[in-house]
C-alpha cells in the first residue's frame, strides 16, 4: 500500500465504523451522533406535553401551597394571640 491509498483506507475504514455504530444506536433506540460524535436528539412530543403539564401542575401546586401557609400563618396569630386582643379585633370588626 502506497501512500494515498493507505491514507483513503483509513477514512473508508473510519466512515464505515461511524455508519456501523450509527445503525447500532438507532436500532437500539438511543439517539444517533453527526460527524463530529455529538448526539443528535429526535424530538419527542410526548415528552414536551409531559413537560408542559408537569409545569402546569407545578404552578398550581405552588399557588396551592402559598395559599396554605397564608391560613397556617393566621390560624397560629389566632391561636398565639391572647383571647382578649382577639375578642377586641372581632369587636372592631362587627363595628365596621
Amino acid at each position: 500500500m502506497n501512500g494515498p491509498s493507505f491514507a483513503l483506507t483509513i477514512v473508508a475504514i473510519c466512515m464505515a465504523a461511524w455508519v456501523i455504530n450509527n445503525w447500532i444506536r438507532a436500532r437500539h433506540g438511543y439517539s444517533i451522533s453527526d460527524d463530529w460524535g455529538r448526539n443528535i436528539e429526535k424530538p419527542d412530543p410526548a415528552a414536551d406535553r409531559q413537560v408542559a403539564l408537569l409545569t402546569n401542575e407545578n404552578e398550581r401546586l405552588a399557588g396551592q401551597v402559598h395559599r396554605l401557609e397564608e391560613r397556617i400563618a393566621v390560624l397560629e396569630r389566632i391561636a398565639t394571640d391572647p383571647a382578649i386582643r382577639t375578642a377586641q379585633e372581632i369587636e372592631a370588626l362587627r363595628q365596621r
